[in-house]
């Protein structure tokens, strides 16, 4: 009976964390939406913003969404980066 009580307490241990860090990757994502949402709503509104500075602040969500997401480039390029490039042709009308 001993082993089996330690091993629900070793579970309990082990349960708790694995909650957190997935808890902490929510919170992490959640603002990453945030901050591209963001981005793009600013990009779409301020008529006074050139398209340099569109520019510029793409490249600071990309940095900071790899320094939230370490390694993730792949999964920026294939969700993110196709949502700024048709936003910039449209609010831009480049082609």
């Amino acid at each position: 009976m001993e082993k089996q009580d330690l091993k629900q307490e070793q579970k309990k241990v082990i349960a708790p964390s694995e909650t957190e860090e997935q808890a902490e990757e929510k919170k992490r994502l959640r603002r990453l939406q945030m901050m591209m949402n963001m981005v793009m709503q600013t990009i779409a509104q301020d008529r006074s913003l050139s398209i340099d500075e569109a520019s510029q602040m793409i490249a600071d969500s990309r940095k900071a969404a790899l320094v939230m997401f370490p390694g993730k480039e792949l999964a920026y390029d294939l969700i993110w980066r196709p949502r700024f490039q048709r936003l910039m042709r449209e609010r831009f009308r480049i082609m």
